[in-house]
């Protein structure tokens, strides 16, 4: 953007903690919760915000089907308790569905469209899978090289990343048990914890015995993915899922998760309203489209 006429600060905000998908604590927990749980954490922060000074509702999702379609952004802020007055818009660009929602809704500020907005992203991918539940290509994305990587998942797009920059098996180890090491330094430390909103989780078992349901709730306040107990011995092992002569393995490329965020938009004055210290103002931003998936048909998946 060359031209703005405000500019646009984050005064606000909270995220769920990232649980993984299938077998995680966020498994029987719909999406939709999930990010009205991440919204009314990041108005608590801000009590002194007017919720009917909020102009829209901006939220990512990469897969808007099933638990997290029917304009989930819309349906988040409602259930939320945001006025019926504030909008609600959902946005897909996959992984980076969220991060464009805050794009957009900076953005939106800095333009003078709004004074303050909601932005943030949720997904489930316990309850909608990855390409979602009824995938369905364009048989035309097949007919020309350089439109294949539309079909490509991450898997795939990853180990064409590894073979075009000759990224190999053991410096992908090596990353990945860094990565861990890291985050679970940082959770010991607490630095995730300014950012995160505990979630109570409730667990359903039938005993069968009485016939009655058992329910058990716990708190739910660290990331699910850190693992302490992981080596570069046990992530040697595992074998690679993408590519039958691939380097990705389930351990060295991201979970599949479920999670939420949010955080709060707002030019100068609002913020100063909100007696919040600024603490991140939205600079600018770009998209860049590689042309690593556009992979020739050779290439042996």
């Amino acid at each position: 953007m060359t031209k703005q006429v405000q500019d646009a600060f984050i005064v606000a905000a909270q995220r769920t903690p990232i649980g993984r998908s299938g077998r995680g604590y966020f498994r029987t927990t719909r999406p939709d919760d999930l990010l009205v749980a991440a919204i009314q954490a990041a108005l608590k922060a801000v009590p002194k915000l007017d919720p009917k000074a909020i102009e829209d509702a901006i939220v990512g999702c990469a897969m808007p089907e099933g638990e997290q379609g029917f304009n989930v952004a819309r349906v988040g802020a409602l259930l939320a308790g945001l006025p019926s007055s504030v909008g609600g818009v959902t946005v897909n660009r996959f992984c980076a569905s969220g991060l464009t929602a805050v794009q957009m809704a900076a953005d939106r500020i800095r333009v003078g469209e709004a004074d303050v907005m909601i932005a943030g992203g949720t997904e489930s991918m316990s309850m909608v899978p990855m390409t979602g539940n009824k995938p369905s290509f364009n048989p035309a994305v097949f007919l020309k090289d350089e439109n294949i990587g539309i079909a490509y998942g991450m898997g795939l797009t990853a180990e064409r990343v590894a073979e075009r920059w000759k990224v190999g098996r053991e410096r992908q180890d090596a990353f990945a048990l860094a990565s861990h090491q890291k985050a679970i330094r940082a959770q010991q430390a607490g630095e995730f914890g300014a950012e995160m909103t505990t979630i109570v989780v409730e667990d359903r078992t039938p005993d069968l015995a009485s016939g009655d349901v058992v329910v058990k709730k716990r708190s739910v306040s660290l990331d699910e993915g850190p693992r302490a107990d992981t080596s570069l011995e046990a992530l040697g092992r595992l074998k690679p899922v993408f590519a039958a002569k691939g380097s990705v393995t389930a351990g060295n490329s991201s979970q599949t998760s479920d999670g939420a965020g949010c955080l709060c938009a707002a030019q100068p004055s609002a913020g100063r309203r909100c007696n919040r210290r600024r603490t991140l103002r939205a600079r600018d931003h770009a998209s860049h489209v590689s042309d690593v998936c556009a992979a020739e048909r050779s290439w042996d998946a």
